[in-house]
């Protein structure tokens, strides 16, 4: 029997329909679940022949009510490397900082998609993921609805936001194509923002997230009876959002059957619910998102090409971080500068060395996965600022390869300006290494340094004095 068959997951909990749903869904990779309902058996469950055996637990916050933080760090005295996932209600990051500080390898709030259960899962216990620090514990944080926002300078994501503005104004479909975490929801709600339909409906409707035999009724709704268990009539997203903006997210795992029903209602303009004697007419702007190219997808013959011709008139492809490293050390300023504000954190720096370490690592997790190792980070940093120390996860697993030392500075942070202690350098420091800088830069072409940086010739020469630097170096 193989190790992923054998492990074994502890769910506290005393919600019948969420212990059969979680353990159903866990079930579906290998997972048998053992379910307690309450705190005094699950401390005592640990002590068993069968606790010894467990590779997670699940908490449902409401079983230990405002003690769910205390039975976390109990669980964790106990049993110090098992990982441990919290469930709850509550979108509270002051809450998700006390069940990390307590030791909660993540926190998933309900109603939990399938998808992102197992995904937690799968991330806390597989030995090849770092597991605590990159756990995405920053979901429900608000961001910022238009392109202002949205941080980077790379030329591939300048040129995705300006075909993305551009195609705002309009009232055609846009198919915004890009792997899981690069930014296509934040895009999408800044679209509908600058949209002329902002003020009317939008919804967005996950496809990978949903039962397939669901998705038909959701997308175009169904009459009373239609089916077994069709007890009330149900309005379908497409036409809730007439007048508005429909999201189809991951639009690259939509059925055949429903890639077919949903160019024939693009096509016609109307939406007929299932069990329906007749169509209502609509009109709705649909956004596609994909994590896959879908012209890939046409050639291999799993999406239809009329359909994909019917959205992507306009095609926005966001690039994965990786491609934009460049754009880190603005990125994880901003993610700081919004993580201080929440409630229980404050804000932090972070020195060259910590960047130069977020900059070789690949980020199969993209921009969100960069925002969580922050977060986390963030909860267990006792400094003014964040060092490569507050990532050992990275360090631990990029070894000599992420060592500042051993890699060229990132393009934006040539000039350090934190101490190794976290605190900032001295001003005179910082100016006389941006003047050796420049002068590298520029070939030791004073007129052209003095230029650049804003200064006389004769000024440039008394600072190099002053700052004791050679201008032939």
């Amino acid at each position: 029997m193989s190790e992923i068959e054998q492990r074994l997951l502890m769910l506290i909990d005393d919600e019948p329909a969420q212990c059969r749903l979680i353990s159903a869904l866990a079930a579906r990779e290998g997972w048998r679940t053992i379910v307690v309902r309450d705190s005094e058996t699950a401390i005592a469950t640990l002590g068993t022949r069968q606790g010894m055996q467990l590779s997670a637990i699940i908490l449902d916050q409401w079983v230990p009510g405002d003690d769910a933080c205390a039975l976390i760090a109990e669980l964790k005295s106990r049993r110090p490397a098992l990982p441990l996932l919290m469930l709850t209600t509550s979108s509270s990051p002051l809450l998700a900082v006390e069940a990390m500080r307590a030791g909660a390898t993540d926190y998933l709030i309900k109603p939990v998609a399938p998808d992102r259960l197992m995904l937690a899962l799968r991330a806390a216990t597989t030995r090849e993921s770092p597991q605590d620090e990159l756990a995405p514990l920053t979901e429900k944080m608000h961001a910022s609805l238009d392109f202002d926002s949205m941080i980077g300078a790379a030329p591939t994501f300048r040129s995705a936001l300006a075909i993305a503005a551009k195609a705002a104004r309009g009232h055609g479909p846009v198919l915004i194509e890009g792997e899981s975490g690069t930014g296509k929801e934040m895009l999408v709600r800044a679209m509908h923002a600058a949209s002329p339909r902002s003020r009317m409906p939008m919804r967005i409707v996950n496809i990978g997230g949903m039962p397939a035999n669901s998705i038909e009724s959701v997308l175009f709704g169904h009459e009373r009876g239609a089916f077994p268990g069709a007890f009330d009539r149900q309005i379908g997203a497409l036409q809730h959002c007439d007048g508005g903006t429909l999201v189809i997210d991951e639009i690259d795992r939509l059925p055949d059957t429903m890639q077919e029903r949903l160019f024939e209602s693009i096509a016609r303009s109307d939406v007929r619910p299932i069990g329906a004697r007749h169509s209502f007419k609509v009109d709705v702007r649909l956004i596609a998102a994909s994590n896959l190219p879908l012209k890939d997808l046409v050639h291999a013959g799993h999406f239809m090409p009329e359909l994909y011709q019917a959205l992507s008139a306009t095609t926005v492809a966001l690039p994965p971080l990786r491609e934009r490293a460049g754009d880190i050390p603005a990125l994880a300023r901003h993610f700081l500068g919004r993580i201080g504000e929440q409630p229980g954190l404050r804000p932090l720096g972070i020195t060259d060395g910590a960047l130069s370490l977020l900059g070789v690592y690949d980020w199969p997790g993209n921009v969100r996965q960069l925002q969580a190792v922050l977060f986390r980070a963030a909860v267990f940093c006792e400094g003014d600022a964040l060092t490569s120390e507050d990532f050992p996860q990275l360090s631990n697993l990029l070894g000599s390869e992420g060592h500042p030392a051993s890699q060229p500075m990132q393009e934006g942070v040539g000039v350090l300006l934190y101490a190794p202690d976290g605190n900032l350098r001295p001003l005179e420091e910082i100016e006389a290494d941006v003047i050796r800088l420049a002068i590298g830069h520029y070939r030791g072409r004073m007129t052209e340094v003095a230029r650049r940086l804003g200064i006389g010739r004769s000024t440039l020469y008394r600072k190099l004095t002053d700052l004791g630097i050679d201008g032939a170096a």
